[in-house]
């Protein structure tokens, strides 16, 4: 198989995004998440649907801190309720 070389000019914050991205979602690296998502695209088993995520801003400094302790437990496994039941986890919604 002969390979060649695809270069990509883009920002350094771009890139070093982009890699702490597809380590999140289990890459190995950035190079083997492009090269999944170019395989899918030339096997034309990939959709893209780009819209603009619209973001909160009158959003209090409490609420902001708040939301960030969230999702550090989150990202940390801590506060996660994990059940099979469903009366169990409808009583947890519910308290």
């Amino acid at each position: 198989m002969q390979r060649v070389i695809l270069q990509v000019p883009l920002t350094r914050e771009l890139k070093n995004t982009a890699e702490a991205a597809s380590s999140d979602m289990g890459f190995s690296s950035l190079q083997e998440a492009i090269r999944v998502f170019l395989t899918k695209l030339a096997k034309q088993q990939i959709s893209l649907k780009m819209e603009e995520v619209e973001e909160i801003t009158d959003i209090s400094p409490a609420a902001e801190r708040r939301f960030q302790k969230a999702v550090a437990d989150i990202k940390a496994g801590r506060n996660i309720t994990k059940t099979n039941n469903t009366e169990e986890f409808l009583r947890l919604l519910k308290s």
